[in-house]
């Protein structure tokens, strides 16, 4: 059966030309570099977490705009899904996002996100990797490959990515991670 959600996306492919899947997205950074560098760096300079936080959310929107129309219904699907608790429709519409798209970073780190929360630590590392590798600023990233380091008992190689998350936002909430790992034996 055909979830509801799924029959708008599959009547566009349908109608409008299933070459538009076929294709590949051309584009994977809308925003111009100087403006994600003035938001990057505003986040650097806040004087508080309070502060940070609404330009931590630019950056969440620049990272979250897909490069066209087609990418971003597959964003926003997977998305969707996550939030539903529907971890494996999440992957494919990720899946799908990545392979139409395999430039644009934001697929790459959602489908880590799944894994992550599935436990799945070696693959959401991979994807973490490729979406770093794509957006080296996207700090949320760096923070998660930490995290899920961490989940490896990679607890040195944790650290160092906390680091250079922290050297891009160093308000994250996971800068409280700091402490335990300079204090474990590494």
């Amino acid at each position: 059966m055909v979830s509801k959600t799924l029959i708008p996306a599959l009547i566009m492919a349908c109608t409008s030309g299933a070459a538009v899947a076929a294709e590949q997205c051309t584009q994977a950074v809308l925003v111009e570099p100087e403006k994600r560098a003035e938001v990057l760096q505003s986040v650097r300079e806040a004087e508080s977490a309070q502060a940070a936080r609404g330009h931590t959310n630019q950056m969440w929107e620049i990272w979250a705009t897909a490069p066209d129309a087609y990418a971003q219904e597959l964003l926003d699907e997977g998305l969707d899904r996550r939030e539903a608790y529907d971890f494996e429709g999440a992957i494919k519409a990720f899946d799908a996002l990545v392979d139409y798209c395999p430039t644009y970073a934001e697929g790459y780190n959602q489908r880590a996100f799944i894994r992550f929360m599935q436990q799945d630590y070696a693959p959401a590392l991979t994807d973490l990797d490729a979406a770093i590798a794509r957006a080296p600023d996207h700090f949320a990233a760096i923070a998660a490959k930490a995290l899920t380091l961490m989940g490896l008992g990679r607890n040195g190689e944790a650290k160092t990515a906390l680091e250079a998350a922290l050297a891009l936002n160093p308000w994250l909430p996971e800068r409280g991670l700091m402490a335990v790992l300079e204090n474990q034996d590494i």
